[in-house]
């Protein structure tokens, strides 16, 4: 039998491979077992003629670029009656502990893991734009807010009025306050996570820092998660992760420390991060060919390349 590790990617495998279901109602997935890091199952959905990747997003909890990377060619605003929609509702969790809030900015998601639960909680977020990127930190929640009012500050205002767009002083809680019906303040000063007054840009790179996120996920995270909660946020384009003797790679576009796109060496970057898991490099022969795939799909699914020495050893025995 050849060793060669065999890994298609999920979009061209038969549909058969991919877990038909209906949209969720939440992305709340039991955690995996000790020493393995990959939760949830992919999805297919077939879009109806009024769908787009924004409505579908929002009804299982995803953002708008991780749509379009799990689906190219296909059109995010007119998918077209009975088009099957890959929905990636499967994830190698962030690495680090895993405890209170992590935000990954590459892939605009929170993950939250309640303590003395075994679950994780994982939302699709907004995060900084170009000139105004979201900060890499280790913070804390220090205030819960319902029905916030907002104060633009001043370099806000002054670049909305050189673009004719004179904001108020002061935004009253209501359906026209940009941090929607909840906000969290963070220890880090001058950010904070908030819902929206807007319906598209969650899962994109809209926010002037700060990190948004889908109404109906804000209210839900607000009934879970207590003052004092840490939060950890991180910049990690490439995830590794173990589940069933097998070894995943997730890979996302990379963004620099300021939140915009990067231009490092991508499979430098891959090995770095390879190099950062001790339990990993010396227990598993990699398919650099499927590694390659994976990065430039940049699709963000988590892909099979590698089996575990013990599962090589028990592939190529007699």
């Amino acid at each position: 039998m050849s060793t060669r590790v065999v890994a298609v990617r999920p979009l061209l495998a038969s549909m058969a491979a991919l877990l038909l279901a209906a949209p969720a109602s939440a992305l709340e997935l039991p955690l995996p077992p000790p020493g393995e890091d990959v939760v949830g199952q992919v999805q297919v959905i077939k879009a109806k003629y009024e769908d787009t990747f924004a409505d579908i997003g929002t009804a299982n909890d995803l953002g708008y670029l991780e749509m379009v990377a799990a689906n190219p060619g296909v059109d995010p605003w007119l998918p077209g009656e009975g088009t099957d929609i890959v929905l990636p509702t499967r994830f190698v969790l962030p690495p680090g502990p895993r405890e209170g809030i992590v935000i990954n900015l590459a892939e605009y998601r929170m993950y939250y893991f309640p303590k003395g639960q075994n679950v994780v909680h994982t939302f699709p977020m907004g995060i900084g734009r170009e000139g105004w990127g979201s900060p890499i930190a280790n913070t804390t929640i220090t205030a819960k807010t319902p029905n916030p009012t907002w104060t633009p500050p001043a370099s806000i205002r002054a670049e909305h009025a050189a673009e004719g767009d004179i904001l108020p002083a002061v935004f009253p809680p209501g359906p026209d306050n940009p941090l929607g019906p909840f906000k969290f303040t963070l220890g880090t000063p001058g950010y904070l996570i908030h819902g929206s007054n807007k319906k598209f840009g969650i899962g994109m790179r809209v926010s002037h820092g700060c990190f948004r996120m889908l109404n109906h996920n804000v209210l839900e995270l607000a009934k879970m998660v207590p003052v004092g909660t840490s939060v950890r946020i991180i910049n990690e384009p490439y995830k590794f992760g173990v589940a069933g003797g097998k070894v995943y790679l997730e890979a996302h576009t990379p963004l620099d420390d300021h939140g915009d796109p990067s231009v490092v060496d991508k499979h430098t970057e891959v090995i770095n991060t390879l190099l950062k898991h001790d339990d990993l490099k010396d227990s598993m022969r990699l398919d650099w060919e499927v590694v390659r795939e994976v990065v430039a799909a940049e699709d963000g699914l988590p892909v099979e390349i590698a089996l575990s020495r013990e599962e090589l050893a028990s592939a190529v025995a007699p």
